[in-house]
This record gives structure tokens, sequence and C-alpha cells, in this order.
């Protein structure tokens, strides 16, 4: 991969401090707080340390050493004290701090392309994206911890500059030892400890990220075998049915022997920082020499020493760590840019700004004037030139057979989709020009995987957290719930399901699909449509349901999708399916009289189940 410039990094890393900023705000502030009281504080007690030691070695003056005591312990209590309140709220926030980052995802999600969710490549780089967020922290959590390091290695540098400026401005009468040139020798030897660091540190993360490679696609296996095929109830009766366990254990034999075999990469990664560490050995050896040497020809008292020592101690610490940020900085911009890759994709669908008119009469015309519509990345048509109208008050039923189109036709009339070609209008407007939240706000549907979520009943049926009750129960009694939700322990505030409360109630496939129809109604949109939601139960058994919601819908628009043709005899008008376009329209009767028809062949195919 081709390097970062500078510029670029700063510019990486700035926008990921702003995400930090937008999803766990206070964090990086109140992080960067901690560290510069933490780092001052070493240098209040060397230099407390180093007037005290004097003092003694020379007049021995109590008030002036009682004021240096009083001093430091005064000045080291507040740094305590401010400490343990900035840490204190640090670490909750710190504790939430990957909760938010998987947000940054949620957020992304949710803002897509529908049709993007769809599309494997995306979804792909999405999930590489959320690897590398559970194994380096997506470059944020390493943004995050890098910001200790940076605030130390700024406060080192600057204030053992400030405090090492008198051991060189100090004379020991020794013409050698007060030479210029020991200013040079001593940054020279503190430089090559950091560049050694520097080094350390850059072939360090070559074998670490090489080593990384493979080890996402372990993670991800692991995750899979580990997790997925043990814990996961869906799949744990085929596991134990079929034995499947045996071959996961083989893989996972096979890929923890992999690893074993790979040890020498870490050995590796060791081996580099402790060569690093001799290097800054004798660098700092030869700075205490100096100072040892300038002071044993007078230059200065013994509690100068323990300044001078402490301090090029700190500067050299300080020296080396800001070559390791400048290193670590191009891992995690490196990280951050995959993330920002993701988070940049484009919207393709064009977002109008018209508003969706408000008709006390309820007369929304919605027309498909030669709708086709093929999938990305794909040549095959799912629906080809497909026109149709229809308006409010209609009961339009779609018929046909699985593959034919009656499920894609109903997510480009809710705008999940664009068509590829042609038209859709609601009141003679394209409904690409209106509002897309707005538009999407006119319909109700229960698709046939539909899902309700780990809440409270009446957040299930209201889509919020905050509801009308009296209205949930009314949906709730016209969907057919009201029995059922008699016997729950905490009415509407019952939670669904276990995942959030431990008293969570389950509930059957036919009191789920009840709970949809409610969620549906409450909506209370001009268009409410059934897109098999019932394709589980017996075809008696979904007529009744049919019937009994047509009922409900009342004047509203209703559009009833099923590949059984019983089901949707009540309806006005019944557009049939096949192979992706619209072959036949009419009422029940009419279509049934037509025997060379699609609509009588599959009539009759299924008449085995309606004879009663």
């Amino acid at each position: 991969m081709k390097k970062m410039t500078i510029t670029k990094r700063i510019s990486v890393t700035m926008r990921g401090f702003s995400i930090l900023k937008q999803y766990c705000p206070g964090l990086a502030q109140g992080k960067a707080m901690y560290e510069l009281i933490n780092s001052i504080q070493p240098f209040v007690s060397i230099w407390f340390t180093a007037q005290i030691v004097n003092e003694i070695s020379s007049q021995r003056r109590l008030k002036t050493i009682l004021l240096y005591v009083l001093g430091a312990v005064l000045i080291n209590f507040i740094c305590a004290l401010l400490k343990s309140i900035i840490n204190h709220v640090c670490n909750e926030k710190e504790s939430q701090m990957w909760s938010w980052f998987g947000k940054v995802f949620s957020d992304k999600q949710i803002s897509l392309d529908f049709v993007d969710l769809e599309n494997a490549a995306i979804q792909h780089q999405r999930q590489e994206a959320e690897e590398n967020l559970y194994m380096f922290g997506n470059g944020l959590a390493q943004l995050f911890w890098g910001i200790s390091a940076l605030v130390r290695t700024l406060v080192y540098i600057v204030i053992s500059l400030v405090m090492t400026v008198s051991l060189f401005i100090s004379t020991s009468g020794n013409r050698f030892i007060d030479h210029p040139i020991w200013i040079g020798i001593i940054l020279v030897c503190i430089a090559v400890g950091g560049l050694s660091k520097s080094k350390a540190t850059i072939s360090e993360n070559d074998v670490f990220m090489e080593y990384c490679k493979n080890t996402v696609w372990f993670n991800r296996v692991f995750m899979f075998f580990g997790k997925e095929l043990y814990m996961n109830p869906e799949k744990a009766k085929d596991v134990r049915i079929y034995s499947q366990n045996t071959v996961a254990e083989k893989m996972l034999d096979k890929l923890i022997s992999h690893e074993r075999d790979n040890q020498s990469d870490i050995t590796k990664m060791a081996l580099y920082p402790a060569i690093a560490q001799i290097i800054i050995g004798l660098a700092n050896a030869v700075c205490y020499l100096f100072v040892a040497i300038k002071a044993l020809f007078g230059a200065f008292g013994v509690g100068s020493i323990v300044q001078y020592v402490a301090v090029l101690s700190r500067l050299g610490e300080g020296l080396q760590e800001l070559m390791y940020i400048l290193s670590d900085n191009e891992v995690y911009c490196t990280h951050l840019q995959n993330l920002f890759e993701y988070l940049d994709l484009p919207n393709h669908m064009y977002q109008g700004s018209l508003t969706v008119e408000k008709r006390d009469d309820n007369e929304y015309y919605v027309e498909f004037r030669d709708v086709s519509f093929k999938y990305p990345n794909t040549d095959t048509y799912v629906l080809m030139h497909v026109n149709l109208k229809f308006k409010v008050g209609e009961k339009l039923a779609v018929v046909g057979m699985n593959g034919s189109g009656k499920t894609t036709f109903i997510k480009l009339m809710c705008r999940l989709y664009d068509p590829t070609e042609g038209e859709i209008l609601l009141n003679g407007v394209n409904i690409k020009k209106y509002d897309y939240n707005e538009y999407m706000s006119i319909f109700s549907v229960v698709f046939q995987d539909f899902r309700l979520f780990s809440f409270s009943l009446g957040q299930n049926v209201s889509a919020s957290a905050s509801y009308d009750r009296e209205k949930v129960i009314e949906c709730l009694k016209k969907a057919g719930f009201a029995e059922r939700l008699n016997s729950l322990p905490n009415d509407l505030d019952t939670f669904l399901y276990k995942d959030i409360d431990a008293e969570g109630v389950e509930i059957s496939g036919g009191e789920a699909q009840k709970l949809a129809l409610a969620r549906a109604l409450y909506k209370n949109t001009p268009f409410i449509i059934l897109d098999e939601p019932t394709a589980a139960l017996d075809p008696i058994s979904e007529y009744e349901v049919y019937s009994k919601f047509n009922e409900i819908a009342g004047t509203k628009t209703s559009i009833y999708i099923s590949h059984r043709l019983a089901s949707c005899r009540f309806c006005d008008k019944i557009a049939v399916f096949h192979e992706g376009e619209i072959i036949q329209i009419g009422i029940h009767e009419e279509l049934l009289a037509d025997r060379r028809g699609k609509y009588y062949e599959l009539w009759n195919a299924q008449a085995q189940y309606y004879t009663t």
C-alpha cells in the first residue's frame, strides 16, 4: 500500500478526532486533560526535590526547606485530586466507547441506499471494516489510546528543554566541559535513542501487520465455528442432528495448528524493541556521564544533578515516544482510511424535496409507467414493462409464482429501489421528486420476513419510544391480540424475547404476525401492504387473516401479495405476475373465466386446498 503523505495523515487524524468528538463527546478532551496533569506532576516533584537537596547541601534554611516541602505536597495533592475526578469521568465514558463505535456502523447502515444493503461487495467492505474495529479499534480506539502518548510527549519535550537550559549555561571553569559542542552531542545521543525506538516500532508493525493478515481470516472463521455454529439456536438443531460439530472441531484444530506454526512472528516482534532498548541505554549513559562530570567540576550543586538526570531522561523518553507516535500514526491512519472509505460510500438515489400532498379526500393515485428493474451488477431484469394504475380505497391483489417479481414490485413502490427504466408516479408526480422520508411515511408494510424487536410490546407496535397507549391497545384488539395482551405480566410494558429483559416473553409465529399487523395499523397511513406475511400458515388460515385484515383496513388502499390465489378473491383488482411481467389484470371471476390464462392455471393447480 502506498504510504500516506504527512498532510494526508494530518487530515485523516483530524477527521478521526471529529468522529470521536461526535460519538464520544468529552472523552478525548478528558483523556488529554488527565495526561496533561499527569505528565506535569513528575516535573513538579523533580524541581522541588532538586531545590530541597540544594538547600540541604548549602545554607540549610529550615523555613525555606519547609516551604519547598509544603509547595510540593500541596501541588501534588491538587494534581491527584483533579486526576481522580477526571479519571472517574473518563472511565465511565471509555466503558461506553465500543458501543458508540458500533453506532458509527449503525448510522452508516441506516443511511445507505437500501439497494446497497443487498450489494455483496459493499457488505463485504462493511464486514472488513467491522473486523478491523474489533482487532484495532478501527483506528478510532488507537487514536484515543494515542492521546496520552501525544500529550505526554509534548509536555516532556517542552518542559525538559526549559529545565535543561541551565545545564548548558552553567559553567564549570573547564573549557572542554563547557564547550557548546556538548549540546550537540547530548541531542545526538537522545536522537539516536529515539531513532532506534522508531526503527524498532516500524519493524515491529511490519511483522504485526503481516501476522494480522492471517489473523483476520482466523478470527472470522473462529467466530463462525466457535459462536455462530455452536451458540446460535437456529443452527443448533442441525448441528446436533447431523453431528456438524465434528467438522467444526477439525477446522478449529487446523486453524490453531496454523497459528502455533506462526509463533516465530511473535518472537521477531519482541526482538526489535529489545535491541532498541540497549541502544537507548547506551545513549542515556553518555548523558548521565556528562552531568556527573560537570557537577564534579563544580558547575552546580548536588540537587541540580537530580534535576538534570531526571529531566534528560524525560527528554529522551519524549523524543523516543515522538518517533513512536509518528510511526504508530501511520498505522492507525491506514485503519482510519479504510473506515472512511466505507463511511464515504455515496447515496445514489435521487433525494427530492417536494412535500407529499395531504388530501382530505384520500384521492391518491399511484401509477407504474413502463417500469423495468434489474439489480445492480446483473443483466437479468426482475421486472419488465410493468404498467399499472390504482387509487386509494382500492383493494389490489398481486399474485403469481415464487420469483415472479411480486416483492420487487412492492419495494419499487415504497422506493426501497428506483426503477432501472420507466417511472412511478404519485398523483402524476415522479416519486423521486418527493422528500424521501416523507414519501416513505405514507406506507405501512408487513413483509414476509418482517421483524419484531426486543423492545416492549407498546414500542414494537408504535415503532417509537413513546406512544399513545389507548391507540396501541385498539390496534392490538383489531389485530386479534387482545386475549394474549390480557395475559401479559406488564401489559404494554412487557418486553418481547429475553435479549434485554430476563422476564421478556416468547411469542408464537401467529402472535408475531398479529403484532406486525397491529404495527401497520398504528402507523395509520393511506397505503397498507401485506407482502406474504402469512406464507408459513396453511391456505385456510391465510385466507382468514387476509379477510379479517380487509375489514380492518376499511377505506385505505390495501395491497395483498400472495402466491395463493384464494386468499385474495375479495380484492377489487388482481394483478397476475409471471417471470417479471404483469400478464393479467382483473377481478377473480373474470380471470377465472379465461381458461387459457395463467390465473386459471394456477387456480386449478391449487384447487385441492379450497374445496371447502
